[in-house]
C-alpha cells in the first residue's frame, strides 16, 4: 500500500467529498511540498491540484490559478501533465482568460477527449463560437471519439451562431453515438433549436419520450427557450404545468418564469409567482430576489420592486443595478441618481453596469451636473476608457445639449467603434450642429468605415435641419447605391422629404416600400398633413385600415390633425369613435388632439366635454383648451381657465402665455392682456418671444391705442420682428392711421421676409389710399423674391365629402347652379337685408362693377352657395377658409344667417365666426372700423317725431359733426347713430335692465301697432358685451325676429330722409364696431361721385325723427355721456 512507503509519523491528507474553500484547498496542496515525498504519492498530489483548480474555476480566481500553473511547471516531472493541462485549460476558460487556455492547449502534445471538451468550453465561455465549431470539426477529422459532454458546448455555439443546419447534424451524431437520450444533451438541443428560431423543434423534442418529465432542468430548458423567443404566455403555461405535475421548481425555474412577466399586463401572474416563491424556501435566494425586482420594474410597479429590494438580507451588485435599471426604465431619474449615491454609501462599489445606468438617467433627465459627476467617478476608477461607457457619455452630453463636452468625450476615447461615430453624429444633428455632423460623415467615409442605418438616420435629420433639397437627394442616392435602403431608412427619407415640402418625392419613396409598416403609413400621412393635403391624409388613413395594420397613437394624432385642418366634424367624430373602439385611453396626446380637433371644427361644447372628462390634465391640455377659447373669441373663459390651471399648481410656459395673449387679442381684452404679459415676465420669469410681443402689439393696436402700440414697439428689448410690424400695419389700416401705417409698411419691407402675406398687406394698405405706383413697386419686390400671393380657398363638407372652391372658381360640376343660386340669394339679401357690396375692400385699380363681381366670387361665398343649393332648410353650414374672411363677406354672412334662418359657422385663418340671426360671435371686433365721426355732445331734450300722432318726450339725442376725410369709395358724408345704455348683453331681457323701448306712437316712422306686428315681442338688446364702463347698442333686438328687420327699417327711413333733403342717392355700409360703440356709416353720393358737399347741422337736425325712451339708471348714463364728450 502507498501508506507503507511513507516516513514514520507522516500521513497523507485526506480528500473527503465535503465542500472546502479555496484557502483549504491551497493548504492541503501545501502539505505535499513541506516534506519530501516519494514519487508514488503523485496521485494524491494530482488530486490536490485538480481540486484546487476546480475551485479556482468555480470562483473565477484567475490569479490563484496562474500561481498554481507556475508552480506546476516547476514540479511536473512526476505528475500526469495531460490530465492537469486539461484542468488548466478548463480553469482558464472559466476564468475568462481565453488566450492562456489556447497557449496551454496548443503546447499539449497529447490530447484526450476531455482536453477537446475543455477547449471547446473555453471558446464558448469567451463567445468565440466560430472557433468552438471549428474545433468540433477538427475533432471529427482527427477521429477523436466523442462523449456526451462534447455535445452541450458545441450545440450552444450553434445556437449562438444561428447554425441550425449544423445543429441538426450534431443532433444526428449524438443520436448515432447513443447520447441522444441523455437529459443534459436533450436540454442543450432544446436551447439550440430555440435560439435558431425553431421553437417548434424544441417543443417536439421536449414532448417526445426522450425527456425525463420529472427533471427540472428539462422544464427549465423549454421554459427558458420560450422566454428567449418572446413566447411569454406559453412559457408561463409550461410553468403552470410544471407545478401541476409536481416537478419541484428551483432557482432557474423561478428566474425564467419571472422573466416571462414582461409588461403591466403580467403583473397579476407575477404576483402569483411571487406568492409561490414565498411558500417555497427560495425567497432568500439572491438570484430569485433580483428576478423579482426586475419583474416588478418591467411591470411598472416600482414600489413593489423597492419593497423586495429592502427585504433582501444580502444584496449583491446585481441587486443594486437591477433596481437602478428599473428606475431609469420607469423614468424615475431623480430616484435613480439618489439610489446610485445610496449604493456607494452602503459600501457596494458600483460597476460598469451601474455607471451606464447612471449615465442614462443623467442624459434622459438632461441633468448635466449629475452626468459630470458620474463621468468623474468613471475617470477616478479607471473605467472611462471602456468603449460602452465612452459611447454612453457622448449620448448623455448630447442630450444635455453640451456639445463641447460631447466632442471632448469622443476625442478622448482610446478606441472608437461604429457606435461611437454614430452617436457623435446623432448628437451633433440633434443639437442643430448639422455641418459638424456632415463633416464627421465624410471622415467615416474617408476611413473606409461602414455606414449603418442609424448614422444615415442622423444625417437625414441634419438634411432636414439645413432645409437642403440638394443634400437630401444626394443622401438618398447614396443610400440606394450602397444598398442601405431598409424600411427604417425609407421611412426616415419620407419624413425628410415631407418636411422639405417635396411631397411627390416622399410619395415615390413610400410607394416603393414593399412591406409597409405602421411607421411608413404614419410618415406619409404626416407628410400630407404638414403640407396642406389633409384630404389625401384621410384617404391614406382609410387605405391603412384596409391593410389590417393597426394604427398607433402617432397615426391617430396625425389624422385628427387632418380632420381639424379641414374642420371636418364628421371625420373627426369617426376617428374619435375609432379610438374608443380600439381601447385608446382618453388622456395625454389623444385628449389634447381631440380638444384641438373639436375646437377647430367649431364645436366648443365637445371640446369642453373632453377637457372636463380628463382627470389628470397636463400643461399641454390646459394650453390646448385656452387656445380653443381664444380661437372662438371666448377671451374671458380663457382667462378663467388660466386661473384654474395655476390654482392646480400647473406652471405655464411660453406656449400657454402665447395662447392666453392670443385669446385676449381676439376678444379686445386690453387690460387683461397687458396684465398677463407682465405676469409672464415678472412672476414666472419667462422672457417673451417675438410672438408674444406681436400679440400684445396687435391687442393694443386693434383697440385703437396706436400710439401706445408704437411706443411699445420702439421700446422693445429685441429687434421687432415682421409679425410685430405686420400687426401694427394691420391695425393702422383698421383705424386709418396713414402716417403710422407708412412707418410700419417701410419697416416691413426692409425686413425682406419670405412671407408673401406681409407684402400683400403692405400692397393693400397702399391700394386703399390709391397709391397704385407704390402697389406696383411692392408687387415687383414680390416677383423679384419669387413670392406669390396665397390664393383664397374655402371648403365645405356635405354628405361626408369635402367640396373645395377657389376664388371665382368654375371647376365644380355644379358651378352653374351654384352661381345662379348665389345670384338669387344675393338679390334677396339686397332687397330684404339691405346688403351693399363694399367695393372699397377690393384693392385693384378696376371699375366699380368689376370690383363688385370680384367680391361676389370670393371662395367662401361659393362654398355657401353650394351649401344652400344641396342642403335642406335650416341645416347648419360649416365653411373653412385658408385666409381671413373679408369685411364684405362678413357682412354678407351676417345678413345671410338672418334671411336663410340658418346657423353659419366660418373658420378663417384667424378665428371662428358663428353667424346666427344676423349677428356674429366675434362681435365685429376685428373689422375695419372707419371712425369718421366724433361725438360732440349728448343732450336731454324733447323733440317731435313727424310720423308720430303726438309729441313724444325724447330723453337722449346724439349729435355728430361731419368729418372732412372720405374713407369710402366715392364722396360720402358719414355720421354715427349712437344709443348709449347701461350694461347690455345678448340674452338679457329688457326687464332686467329697467325699460328700453320705442315710444308708444313712434317707432322708426311707423305706427306702434304696425311695428309690434312686424317685430313681435321685444325681448333682447344688443349682441355683445362692451367694457363695463363703455357700453353701447346699435339697435333693439326682438325675440322672434332679432334686430335685422328693425335695423333695415331704420336704415331705409334714414336713407329716405337723406335723399329727400340732399336730393342725392344714398346708401349705407354694414355695421362697424370698435371696443366702445357701434357705428352705422351712411353714404350720401352726388350724381357724379366726384365730390362731397358737407351736410350742415341743420340737415342733421331735420334728419333725426327717431324717438326712444330711456329708463336706465341715470348715474351710469351720465358717466357714459361724459366719457363720450371727448
Amino acid at each position: 500500500m502507498l501508506t507503507s512507503t511513507l516516513p514514520p509519523n507522516h500521513t497523507l491528507p485526506t480528500f473527503s467529498h465535503r465542500p472546502i474553500s479555496l484557502k483549504e484547498a491551497f493548504q492541503s496542496l501545501t502539505h505535499f511540498f513541506t516534506d519530501p515525498l516519494p514519487t508514488t504519492t503523485r496521485f494524491p498530489l494530482q488530486q490536490a491540484y485538480s481540486q484546487a483548480l476546480e475551485l479556482c474555476a468555480s470562483h473565477k480566481a484567475l490569479p490563484q490559478g496562474q500561481q498554481l500553473h507556475a508552480h506546476f511547471l516547476k514540479t511536473q516531472n512526476y505528475l500526469d501533465s495531460v490530465f492537469l493541462d486539461t484542468k488548466f485549460v478548463h480553469m482558464y476558460g472559466k476564468c475568462g482568460s481565453f488566450y492562456d487556455a489556447v497557449k496551454v492547449f496548443d503546447k499539449m502534445s497529447e490530447r484526450t477527449i476531455f482536453t477537446w471538451n475543455a477547449m471547446i468550453g473555453a471558446c464558448v465561455s469567451a463567445g468565440r463560437y466560430v472557433e468552438a465549431i471549428e474545433l468540433y470539426k477538427e475533432m471529427r477529422v482527427l477521429g477523436v471519439s466523442l462523449d456526451a459532454f462534447t455535445f452541450p458546448c458545441v450545440l450552444k455555439a450553434c445556437g449562438a451562431f444561428k447554425e441550425r443546419r449544423l445543429g441538426c447534424e450534431i443532433h444526428g451524431v449524438a443520436v448515432k453515438c447513443g447520447y441522444g437520450g441523455f437529459v443534459f444533451v436533450c436540454n442543450a438541443l432544446i436551447a439550440m433549436y430555440a435560439k435558431c428560431g425553431d421553437l417548434g423543434g424544441a417543443r417536439v423534442l421536449f414532448d417526445s419520450g426522450l425527456m425525463e418529465k420529472d427533471d427540472p432542468v428539462s422544464w427549465n430548458s423549454i421554459i427558458s427557450a420560450h422566454v428567449g423567443e418572446g413566447e411569454s404566455l406559453e412559457a408561463l403555461s409550461l410553468f403552470r404545468r410544471m407545478q401541476e405535475v409536481g416537478v419541484e421548481s428551483n432557482t432557474y425555474t423561478f428566474v425564467s418564469a419571472l422573466q416571462a412577466c414582461e409588461g403591466p399586463t403580467f403583473i397579476k401572474i407575477g404576483r402569483g409567482i411571487h406568492a409561490v416563491i414565498l411558500k417555497s424556501n427560495h425567497f432568500t435566494d439572491v438570484y430569485v430576489s433580483n428576478a423579482l425586482i426586475a419583474m416588478y420594474a418591467n411591470c411598472g410597479q416600482m414600489e413593489d420592486a423597492e419593497r423586495v429590494f429592502k427585504s433582501m438580507l444580502f444584496k449583491d451588485c446585481v441587486s443594486w443595478n437591477t433596481l437602478l435599471s428599473g428606475m431609469v426604465q420607469n423614468d424615475m431619474y431623480s430616484d435613480a441618481i439618489n439610489h446610485f449615491q445610496d449604493m456607494q454609501d452602503s459600501g457596494q462599489k458600483p460597476d460598469q453596469v451601474s455607471v451606464l445606468n447612471m449615465i442614462a438617467a443623467s442624459g434622459r433627465s438632461a441633468n448635466l451636473l449629475a452626468g459630470m459627476e458620474v463621468h468623474a467617478y468613471a475617470i477616478k476608477h479607471g473605467i472611462d476608457s471602456n468603449m460602452h461607457i465612452g459611447n454612453s457619455l457622448i449620448d448623455m452630453y448630447g442630450k444635455c445639449c453640451c456639445v463641447k463636452y460631447m466632442g471632448s468625450a469622443f476625442e478622448y476615447m482610446p478606441e472608437k467603434d461604429l457606435i461611437s461615430w454614430t452617436t457623435i453624429i446623432a448628437g451633433y444633428a440633434q443639437n442643430e450642429c448639422h455641418l459638424d455632423a456632415l463633416n464627421l460623415l465624410r471622415k467615416v467615409q474617408l476611413e473606409k468605415m461602414d455606414v449603418d442605418p442609424m448614422m444615415i438616420g442622423s444625417i437625414l435629420l441634419a438634411c432636414s435641419g439645413l432645409k437642403s433639397e440638394k443634400l437630401i437627394k444626394e443622401i438618398h442616392g447614396y443610400v440606394l447605391k450602397g444598398g442601405l435602403a431598409d424600411i427604417l431608412i425609407q421611412n426616415a427619407i419620407v419624413n425628410v422629404y415631407g418636411e422639405l415640402a417635396l411631397v411627390d418625392y416622399a410619395r415615390h419613396v413610400f410607394e416603393s416600400i414593399n412591406s409597409k409598416d405602421i411607421v411608413s403609413w404614419t410618415s406619409m400621412i404626416t407628410c400630407c398633413v404638414h403640407n396642406g393635403l389633409a384630404i389625401e391624409a384621410l384617404e391614406l388613413f382609410n387605405s391603412l385600415i384596409e391593410t389590417n395594420i393597426e394604427p398607433d397613437l402617432i397615426t391617430l394624432v396625425s389624422v385628427l390633425y387632418a380632420a381639424a385642418a379641414l374642420s371636418s366634424l364628421k371625420k373627426g367624430k369617426e376617428i374619435h369613435g375609432f379610438l374608443i373602439r380600439k381601447g385608446f385611453f382618453l388622456e395625454g396626446l389623444i385628449a389634447n388632439s381631440l380638444v384641438d380637433m373639436y375646437a377647430r371644427c367649431g364645436t366648443m361644447e365637445n371640446a369642453r366635454n373632453i377637457f372636463n372628462y380628463v382627470k389628470q390634465r397636463d400643461l399641454i391640455l390646459w394650453t390646448s383648451m385656452i387656445n380653443a377659447n381664444g380661437m372662438h373669441g371666448c377671451g374671458k373663459d380663457a382667462i378663467d381657465l388660466f386661473s384654474k390651471m395655476t390654482d392646480e399648481n400647473v406652471l405655464p410656459d411660453h406656449i400657454t402665455f402665447l395662447a392666453l395673449l392670443y385669446a385676449c387679442s381676439h376678444s379686445g381684452l386690453v387690460v387683461e392682456g397687458k396684465q398677463h404679459f407682465e405676469i409672464m415676465k415678472n412672476e414666472y420669469k419667462l422672457e417673451p418671444w417675438p410672438e408674444h410681443y406681436a400679440c400684445l402689439v396687435d391687442l393694443l393696436a386693434r383697440s385703437n391705442s396706436l400710439e401706445e402700440a408704437y411706443h411699445f414697439v420702439r421700446n422693445m428689448p429685441i429687434e421687432p420682428s415682421a409679425e410685430v410690424w405686420c400687426a401694427l400695419l394691420g391695425a393702422c389700416r383698421i383705424h386709418s392711421n396713414n402716417d403710422l401705417g407708412e412707418v410700419a409698411a417701410k419697416k416691413l419691407l426692409q425686413l425682406n421676409t419670405e412671407n408673401s402675406g406681409n407684402y400683400v398687406l403692405v400692397s393693400n394698405t397702399f391700394a386703399a389710399d390709391g397709391r397704385w405706383n407704390d402697389v406696383e413697386e411692392v408687387r415687383s419686390i414680390m416677383k423679384g423674391n419669387k413670392l406669390k400671393k396665397k390664393p383664397g380657398c374655402s371648403w365645405i363638407e356635405v354628405e361626408n365629402k369635402i367640396h373645395t372652391f377657389m376664388a371665382r372658381d368654375k371647376s365644380h360640376p355644379q358651378c352653374n347652379n351654384i352661381y345662379l343660386k348665389l345670384a338669387q340669394f344675393t338679390k334677396l339679401l339686397k332687397e330684404k337685408g339691405g346688403y351693399r357690396a363694399q367695393t372699397k375692400l377690393v384693392f385693384h385699380d378696376v371699375c366699380e362693377e368689376e370690383k363688385t363681381q370680384m367680391l361676389y366670387g370670393h371662395s367662401e361665398r361659393l362654398a355657401l352657395g353650394y351649401g344652400l343649393l344641396v342642403t335642406s332648410k335650416g341645416t347648419c353650414l360649416r365653411i373653412t377658409k385658408n385666409l381671413r374672411i373679408c369685411d364684405d363677406c362678413h357682412a354678407f354672412f351676417k345678413i345671410a344667417s338672418e334671411i336663410s334662418q340658418r346657423t353659419l359657422v366660418v373658420r378663417d385663418a384667424s378665428r371662428f365666426h358663428h353667424f346666427e340671426r344676423g349677428l356674429c360671435s366675434c362681435g365685429d371686433f376685428w373689422l375695419l372700423v372707419r371712425r369718421r365721426v366724433k361725438v360732440m355732445l349728448i343732450t336731454k331734450q324733447k323733440t317731435t317725431c313727424p310720423d308720430a300722432q303726438e309729441d313724444v318726450p325724447f330723453c337722449t339725442e346724439v349729435k355728430t359733426s361731419p368729418h372732412s376725410n372720405d374713407d369710402i369709395v366715392g364722396p360720402v358724408i358719414p355720421f354715427a347713430v349712437l344709443l348709449v345704455v347701461d350694461e347690455v348683453r345678448y340674452g338679457i331681457k329688457s326687464s332686467d335692465l329697467g325699460s328700453i323701448e320705442f315710444s308708444d306712437d313712434a317707432k322708426l316712422g311707423l305706427k306702434y301697432k304696425e311695428v309690434m306686428q312686424m317685430a313681435g315681442e321685444i325681448d333682447v338688446l344688443s349682441h355683445r358685451s362692451m367694457h363695463p364702463d363703455d357700453h353701447a347698442v346699435s339697435l333693439l333686438m326682438t325675440k322672434r325676429n332679432p334686430g335685422l328687420i328693425l335695423q333695415n327699417q331704420l336704415f331705409r327711413h334714414i336713407v329716405q330722409r337723406l335723399e329727400s333733403l340732399s336730393h342725392r342717392q344714398c346708401t349705407w355700409n354694414s355695421i362697424y364696431t370698435d371696443t366702445i360703440y357701434d357705428t352705422f356709416i351712411f353714404h350720401v353720393l352726388d350724381n357724379s361721385c366726384e365730390q362731397t358737399e358737407p351736410v350742415g347741422e341743420e340737415m342733421f337736425d331735420d334728419l333725426w325723427p327717431i324717438e326712444l325712451r330711456f329708463n336706465a339708471p341715470v348715474k351710469k348714463f351720465e358717466h357714459q355721456s361724459s366719457s363720450l364728450k371727448d
